[in-house]
């Protein structure tokens, strides 16, 4: 009894490593500015979900991590590939910038890809609805939800809602 005790508190803490190696590379926190360059930054954090080339030859990549995370990072490099900087992305006042009118193109470069599980089109309306898990102001699970002219591509209205996929109908806490 003994040994099988041992072997699944080594199993136990050798899992406990490696999760906490997963964590520290998640928002790429051991990456440096004006330092590291992109194959670090794909070292670290993955392959990106999407990424754009500027005319200048800078490149923006969007790691979004799901597939129900509430956190989305954007990863900026320098035309010499070298990282600029990392933002997180799912907040306020990054949702507040998504104005009626702007592209689904300009959506994404702002917040990154929708979860596709909660991806609808609504034929009646002529309406696509994208939407983000993400954690609000009082540190609960929220959706944010933009809806678009499905025809124009373009944003027709921008709207929050707690996830109430919770217990009782509770959002869930994000606390970690």
């Amino acid at each position: 009894m003994k040994m099988r005790l041992s072997k699944y508190l080594y199993a136990l803490i050798v899992l406990s490593a490696v999760w906490l190696s997963g964590c520290a590379s998640y928002g790429g926190s051991s990456l440096k500015p004006g330092v590291s360059s992109l194959p670090e930054v794909v070292g670290t954090m993955g392959p990106a979900a999407m990424s754009w080339t500027n005319p200048d030859g800078s490149e923006q990549l969007a790691y979004p991590r799901g597939p129900l995370g509430t956190q989305t990072f954007m990863v900026y490099l320098g035309a010499d590939q070298k990282l600029q900087r990392i933002d997180k992305v799912l907040e306020m006042a990054v949702f507040a910038q998504i104005q009626t009118g702007m592209s689904q193109e300009q959506v994404l470069r702002l917040i990154g890809p929708p979860q596709p599980q909660a991806t609808q089109y609504f034929k009646a309306r002529d309406e696509l609805a994208w939407s983000w898990l993400f954690c609000d102001s009082w540190n609960t699970q929220a959706f944010l939800d933009v809806l678009f002219n499905a025809s124009s591509g373009t944003v027709r209205s921008v709207g929050q809602r707690q996830n109430l996929l919770g217990r009782d109908g509770v959002a869930p806490s994000c606390a970690h």
